[in-house]
């Protein structure tokens, strides 16, 4: 062992020597006073300037006041979601289930009760021109009522022909 360190003595000097110099850079980068960053904060501005501030949160702008009397707009949609959604109610008390017939979804549902359309009956009396006026009025739905052929399916459920249906169209 002895022979050992005698013959490695420089290695381990320097490496000791490395080791005190780590140590030192690392404990007087720590040691002593540490330097703070120091940011005002809104707190530090004082009483005043914190009372005209909520003022200002609190007081009705001129923008909010102007947009006061413009109706359901103003809600971002919420009054279309609202009639959509009465018009629904409506349908459903006096129509037929109309997402029963294939392609038919609720949106597009509640889409035909505003403009009328709320039996199987009505649907499966729509004639080509009808169709052509419907798609007209479906905007992104254009198409579907012939694609889907809903004039036939509501032919089969305004007949309660449900062996009918199933038989062309599939399971109800």
């Amino acid at each position: 062992m002895m022979q050992l360190i005698e013959a490695n003595a420089l290695a381990f000097g320097l490496v000791l020597l490395i080791g005190l110099l780590v140590a030192w850079w690392l404990f007087s980068r720590s040691g002593g006073e540490r330097r703070r960053h120091y940011a005002p904060d809104v707190l530090d501005e004082g009483a005043a300037p914190a009372q005209r501030n909520q003022a200002l949160i609190d007081a009705p702008s001129a923008t909010a006041a102007a947009l006061a009397g413009t109706g359901p707009d103003i809600l971002g949609g919420v009054g279309e979601v609202i009639a959509v959604a009465a018009a629904t109610e409506v349908r459903d008390a006096a129509g037929d289930d109309l997402t029963a017939i294939k392609g038919l979804g609720p949106k597009l549902a509640a889409l035909l009760g505003t403009l009328g359309i709320t039996t199987y009956a009505q649907i499966a009396a729509l004639t080509d021109s009808d169709l052509d006026a419907l798609d007209a009025k479906l905007g992104a739905f254009a198409g579907r009522p012939r694609r889907d052929n809903w004039v036939e399916q509501a032919e089969f459920l305004a007949a309660s022909d449900t062996a009918g249906f199933e038989g062309k169209f599939g399971k109800l």
